[in-house]
């Protein structure tokens, strides 16, 4: 699933390749994606792009006083060519989703592969009219993201686990299941550990955390083409994905906790004392 920094790199490089241009042909292929009626996705053909923005995980581009908006869910993806095909968008069982053709014959393609189809896609004349941008929390990336305002969210979160907490859209916008895995491994604390129980040093420790792995992957990922965003993420990643594989840093071989749909991984050694973490669909969390 795209998160921050790649959804990040993803703003800078459409900013790059397609402000300034006009849309020629905007074509819906998965009908269930378009998430708004009131204005149709052909309403952008003959506008000029001005602006890419992030949102979270959404990437937003204003489009002749409208916005594209579209949200890449755990199975999408953005696919930039050079020259678009010159026949329409067909809908169909395919992985694409939709298209974007611009009057210079460039465009791109959204794509989702797998069958749990959860890409969104929205064309709206404001930013607060998309319903997961209203309910974002704070762009852990922002200025006024601050260590008090970590721990404010964590006070207010109680007992819910740490893992939970960084993933959940409505606290921290823009951090997935990737980063929080990577994100707690720095901070050395473990994915179960209640939000309100850190000390005021592993408190710090979190926020340095949080802003030096964004910061970071942001950092790397600048610059690079959409098509080789997936694979500089897999590489730079120390836990998460990496389940038996050594820790990087003391050697531990990395553990998996495993849920119905997704996964985490973490590093007993540097994380939760040499302990495992129990399967919490079997039984209770070992502390």
């Amino acid at each position: 699933m795209p998160e921050l920094p790649e959804v990040e790199a993803l703003r800078g490089f459409l900013a790059d390749a397609c402000v300034g241009k006009t849309v020629a042909r905007s074509e819906l292929a998965a009908f269930t994606a378009l998430k708004t009626f009131r204005i149709p996705l052909s309403a952008l053909n003959g506008l000029e792009v001005d602006g890419v923005e992030r949102r979270g995980k959404f990437v937003c581009l204003s489009i002749g006083g409208l916005w594209l908006v579209f949200h890449l869910a755990r199975g999408g993806w953005l696919t930039w060519k050079d020259a678009m095909p010159v026949a329409p968008a067909r809908p169909g069982r395919g992985p694409l989703a939709a298209r974007v053709v611009f009057d210079d014959d460039t465009g791109f393609d959204l794509t989702e592969a797998g069958t749990q189809k959860r890409l969104a896609l929205y064309v709206v004349d404001a930013l607060d009219e998309v319903p997961g941008i209203v309910t974002l929390g704070p762009d852990p990336l922002g200025d006024d993201f601050t260590a008090q305002t970590l721990d404010g969210i964590l006070s207010a979160a109680g007992r819910a686990q740490l893992k939970g907490v960084l993933r959940d859209q409505r606290i921290i916008a823009g951090i997935g299941n990737a980063y929080s895995d990577e994100i707690l491994h720095a901070a050395r604390l473990s994915p179960f550990k209640p939000s309100n129980g850190l000390d005021d040093a592993e408190r710090a420790t979190l926020y340095a955390a949080i802003r030096t792995e964004l910061a970071d992957a942001v950092a790397r990922s600048a610059g690079l083409a959409a098509r080789e965003l997936k694979g500089d993420k897999k590489l730079n990643l120390r836990v998460h994905g990496k389940t038996g594989q050594p820790c990087p840093v003391c050697g531990t071989p990395i553990a998996e906790v495993s849920f119905a749909d997704r996964s985490l991984q973490y590093c007993p050694g540097c994380q939760t004392g040499g302990k495992p973490l129990a399967d919490r669909r079997l039984s209770r969390l070992l502390k």
